[in-house]
């Protein structure tokens, strides 16, 4: 009897979980991907180390989600973060759950969690070949198999793709699974960078290169002042603008248009009161010392010019003399110091990829194409794209799953 033939196209977490369902599931799977070697981008997440999912409950998961979170909702449900844990703990891979409920591997290497995933594949009767697909086969309104680059076909009932974006393009994220889409009649939602270091406008930012922030409070509102994002963590400066994971958050915020206004909340913990309090303390221990030379126990050495700079008081002036009104445009700073954000850099420098295979032409109870029946998709060709913390691998692996089980 001859089994269903599924072609798998991307060895990234979505493919190599949708490999292994379908083949688990007895079907004739062969997956291939581009590279030497599959995961290449799974391997440079988290530092090496793999953020490998989010510990968090449902709730918090979906507001975590910033590009079409209600189409996840049966992916999510067929599986979800814990079901991604206990996979991985069957696969020999130890967990530990760390700040803002992030999983890592026990032993901080993310070639763990892509040798588990391979493993799981291959092991459940997935082959994995290299080779790059050039084009699908179609036939009145269904896909038949693939064209290779070589020109070899590949025939098929099912193909999956799971090619990724185009962040990272020296992993093999290249656009592909864009062209093959489009070649079925799929609308393509313009990809744009997310998850990605942001661009300021101000002169004074490049002299903090280097310079990190923790539990500092980083808020994006448009020109006109409406909210777009704010939440408290670690930031960096850098020669452009900012990076850090609070940037990398900050930058998939939905609505997010440049130029836009930043402000950093210095001292979030401390509410103005207790802030200007704070102030009148240190005053008076430095009575005698000039403003500029009065703010080492309250701000990095580095950070301290910048705030002199733009309070409005003059560096020489001695804190005794400082006025109410000095001191209330000071409390104001350091509760919102302000910052243009003018862009983002290039899409090749992000982490993920917003846009993608328009969500409203596949079926999210199976993944499959309303355009083409035999086409199924999964994890960042999609447009899907979450915060950080785990959230797009999760992605990944909930809509690879999915997709590998309804082929």
């Amino acid at each position: 009897m001859n089994r269903r033939r599924v072609l798998v196209v991307g060895g990234g977490p979505a493919g190599l979980l949708a490999a292994a369902e379908a083949a688990r599931r007895g079907l004739a799977v062969t997956l291939l991907e581009k590279n030497p070697a599959v995961g290449k981008k799974l391997l440079i997440t988290g530092k090496g180390r793999c953020n490998l999912t989010t510990a968090c409950d449902r709730e918090d998961f979906f507001a975590q989600i910033a590009r079409n979170p209600k189409f996840l909702y049966s992916a999510f449900a067929a599986f979800d973060n814990r079901d991604a844990m206990a996979l991985f703990a069957s696969l020999g891979v130890p967990l530990k759950v760390e700040r803002g409920q992030r999983v890592f591997p026990a032993s901080d290497r993310a070639a763990d969690v892509r040798d588990a995933l391979l493993r799981h594949a291959t092991e459940g009767g997935a082959q994995v070949r290299r080779a790059e697909a050039a084009s699908l086969l179609l036939e009145e309104g269904e896909v038949r198999g693939l064209r290779l680059a070589d020109g070899r076909r590949l025939e098929a009932e099912a193909v999956v793709i799971a090619t990724g974006g185009l962040s990272y393009p020296g992993t093999g994220s290249t656009g592909d699974g864009y062209r093959l889409a489009a070649q079925a009649g799929h609308s393509i939602v313009e990809p744009t960078p997310s998850l990605v270091p942001l661009l300021c406008a101000e002169d004074w930012v490049p002299a903090l290169q280097g310079l990190s922030l923790r539990n500092v409070r980083l808020s994006l509102l448009t020109e006109d002042g409406q909210p777009l994002y704010s939440d408290q963590g670690e930031l960096l400066f850098t020669h452009f603008g900012l990076s850090g994971p609070l940037t990398l958050s900050a930058s998939a915020a939905p609505g997010l248009c440049f130029p836009a206004r930043a402000e950093i909340d210095l001292k979030p913990a401390l509410p103005p009161e207790k802030l200007d309090a704070r102030l009148l303390r240190d005053f008076a221990q430095l009575q005698n010392r000039d403003f500029a030379n009065a703010l080492d126990q309250l701000l990095p050495r580095a950070l301290i010019p910048v705030v002199v700079a733009r309070s409005g008081i003059p560096p020489q002036k001695k804190v005794h003399s400082v006025t109410a009104a000095e001191r209330a445009a000071l409390l104001r700073l350091l509760k919102a110091l302000p910052l243009t954000v003018t862009g983002t850099r290039p899409l090749r420098e992000a982490i993920v990829t917003r846009g993608g295979v328009d969500v409203a032409q596949v079926s999210p109870q199976t993944l499959q194409s309303r355009l083409c029946r035999g086409l199924f998709f999964a994890g960042e060709v999609l447009d899907l794209d979450g915060l950080t913390g785990g959230f797009n691998l999760q992605i990944a692996y909930s809509t690879g799953a999915l997709a590998g089980r309804s082929v």
